[in-house]
């Protein structure tokens, strides 16, 4: 894998059973491209819904969020990995959702894998908002949406 795509990744502020990205296909300061596959035995399929499990939609729009904007958001906003700086002294930063609107075309079910791909509409004033769109593995669309986050210092942060 691509060193600056892991240096990414590294950075993602979930714990794995709530991380949603597998891998980084493409990066740059437009947008990007990552996948994931949603495991059979994750959590939320347990009662969401017993004996015929889907997909919440709460779950497809957190994975359309940490793809197409926490990962896009770290590598415009990383020192170390982009000369762009927008930090303040290089204290820890990342991006915190503020808002989503997303519609939905497809269910998706256990062990299916994904392809988001997010397009940036403008990054300025700490603020990154992006198109995201959602594909199933035939390049079907299952979702597409709009997001937009801030840059949050993580110190001093209540």
């Amino acid at each position: 894998m691509n060193t600056l795509y892991q240096q990414v990744l590294d950075q993602l502020p979930y714990k794995s059973s709530f991380r949603f990205v597998d891998e980084i296909e493409h990066l740059d300061e437009e947008g990007c491209t990552g996948h994931y596959t949603y495991k059979h035995d994750s959590f939320f399929y347990e009662d969401h819904f017993p004996g015929n499990p889907v997909t919440p939609g709460a779950i497809v729009t957190e994975t359309m969020a940490q793809i197409g904007l926490v990962v896009l958001g770290i590598y415009l906003i990383l020192p170390e990995l982009n000369t762009n700086k927008e930090t303040e002294n290089n204290k820890p930063v990342f991006p915190l959702l503020t808002s989503a609107e997303v519609s939905f075309y497809k269910m998706v079910l256990p062990g299916q894998k994904v392809t988001v791909i997010s397009k940036r509409e403008y990054f300025r004033f700490g603020k990154l908002k992006c198109k995201v769109e959602m594909l199933d593995e035939n390049k079907e669309t299952i979702a597409i949406g709009v997001f937009a986050g801030i840059i949050q210092n993580m110190r001093g942060a209540k």
